[in-house]
């Protein structure tokens, strides 16, 4: 899908035929319209069906909570468990810069894992404890042999059923961290309401006073929270990197072993966790604490940091790789991938496109980002044959095809508006340049490009079969700016409107 037909002429002679432009691929006839009414309405039932789940829980969970610990107890507990949740959340949030996931789907999770998983959780294991006691064995063991199982099960269940679900909404590993960081970052501030609530506040202020309770409530939270905070998030996280390989795997093998080592994984560690301070009280050897947390798991936390901040920049580099082809086609310009290489050269084209369009050109070019984010990823899904059926791969096509459509458009608002930057076309292999004497010469694409300014494109006719659908464009043409992104009072533009370069540059 990224080579011409042998023989191809890049650019004809023959002018395209009206409309070939915005002529969509061919689609295949829907029967299917009842069918689709049926899906949405299954659709609407199954979200029904997890928003009553979740409220439930919560209610749930709210009544427990407050029954076991007291009113007091309950708010101390909450507000103290709530502090380290913003810090958590744009941790993950600047993670998760690249390609932000839907706020929707990140409420979603952390509902689930602070309700849905820590209902089920206390369940479980307050029935394990009794079985346990019922057999004569300690209440300890509960923490090592089943609260790993069902507390990662459950945490985990909330973004695989997202990913069964929304899988073409993940984007790879970083997507799958951060969506399992969310549902433990809920199940670990509900856990913390009754750790703190409970065994800190209830507990110290019962025997001695509130004095006790509120020293109590500071002692946890040195400990659960600024030393071992990160720890249910870390446990869950292994868990999203099975899943985040599942949803850039090509083979089924891997989409199903992938989530579930992962999980494995995660209750493993989660079980190492809880065996040492086990482990400490039945041998009397307090040091087993402080081996266990500087050799084990600050190291694989540490480890897991590394990754997650080396992913954070694979789809900065994976534009690099992958949007050359469209460069080739005439659809991008060297420029524009260079600006989209890192975080860092995307703030500078913001900066940029403020400058020479106003709010308007930044808004314009924060949304071509993430259209040209997209555009990557879904062509490095096609170059690793993620969609096979001709029904997925037209899909695929058309959603190409919109996503470039999206970034001509995007364009409009800040393209050709600089004044301090040459008049340049960009025809797909070279720059035609206007020098200072008139006269229009050729210039070969530096090695390097300078960003972050795109160029105007020269208009190139369609050449049928590239990428894939017959009559598929191979430039931009004349696209219109989106709606809601018109020039700003006192921009550059030709007279009565437009979007063309200041006067005097073209």
């Amino acid at each position: 899908m990224v080579d011409l037909p042998p023989g191809a002429d890049p650019y004809p002679s023959t002018p395209p035929s009206p409309g070939s432009f915005h002529s969509p691929q061919p689609a295949p006839p829907l029967p299917e319209k009842v069918a689709g009414r049926r899906s949405a309405w299954r659709r609407g039932l199954v979200m029904a069906g997890v928003i009553v789940l979740i409220a439930a829980c919560a209610v749930f969970m709210l009544f427990t909570l407050g029954e076991s610990l007291g009113i007091q107890a309950l708010v101390i507990g909450l507000v103290a468990a709530i502090l380290p949740v913003p810090v958590l959340v744009a941790c993950f949030l600047w993670l998760d810069r690249y390609e932000p996931e839907p706020m929707r789907y990140l409420i979603f999770c952390f509902a689930w894992g602070a309700f849905v998983s820590t209902a089920a959780s206390l369940k479980v294991n307050g029935w394990a404890a009794d079985l346990f006691a019922s057999w004569g064995l300690p209440d300890a063991l509960v923490a090592v042999l089943v609260a790993p199982f069902i507390e990662e099960l459950t945490k985990a269940l909330g973004p695989i059923l997202l990913f069964a679900a929304r899988r073409r909404e993940w984007s790879g590993i970083t997507d799958g961290i951060v969506y399992c960081g969310f549902s433990a970052i809920g199940f670990a501030m509900v856990e913390n309401i009754l750790y703190l609530g409970g065994h800190g506040y209830a507990a110290g202020a019962h025997q001695y006073g509130p004095a006790t309770g509120a020293q109590n409530v500071f002692a946890i939270f040195i400990v659960r929270i600024l030393l071992t905070g990160f720890a249910h998030p870390l446990f869950t996280s292994m868990t999203g990197v099975g899943l985040g390989i599942a949803s850039r795997a090509a083979d089924r093998r891997v989409r199903w072993l992938a989530p579930l080592a992962g999980l494995l994984v995660a209750m493993m560690l989660h079980g190492t966790w809880n065996l040492m301070p086990s482990l400490a009280a039945a041998t009397g050897q307090n040091l087993i604490l402080l081996y266990g947390y500087i050799g084990v798991m600050v190291p694989i936390f540490f480890g897991m940091v590394g990754l997650a901040v080396w992913l954070r920049g694979w789809e900065g580099r994976l534009t690099e790789r992958v949007l050359p082809d469209y460069v080739r086609a005439g659809w991008l310009s060297p420029p524009e991938v260079a600006a989209l290489g890192s975080l860092g050269r995307r703030h500078s084209a913001r900066r940029w496109a403020r400058r020479v369009a106003g709010d308007a050109g930044v808004k314009a070019m924060r949304a071509y980002q993430a259209a040209a984010t997209k555009l990557a990823l879904l062509r490095d899904g096609q170059l690793r044959g993620l969609d096979t059926r001709p029904a997925d791969v037209a899909r695929v096509s058309m959603e190409e095809r919109r996503l470039l459509d999206a970034i001509a458009a995007y364009r409009q608002v800040f393209v050709g508006r600089d004044p301090q930057a040459p008049d340049a076309v960009w025809d797909g292999e070279r720059y035609q340049v206007m020098f200072p004497d008139g006269v229009r010469r050729t210039v070969e694409a530096p090695d390097e490009p300078v960003v972050p300014i795109p160029v105007v494109f020269a208009p190139a006719p369609a050449v049928p079969g590239y990428p894939g659908a017959p009559g598929y464009p191979m430039g931009p043409g004349h696209a219109a700016p989106p709606a809601g992104y018109g020039p700003p009072p006192g921009s550059y533009g030709p007279p009565g409107g437009g979007y063309g370069p200041p006067p005097g540059f073209r």
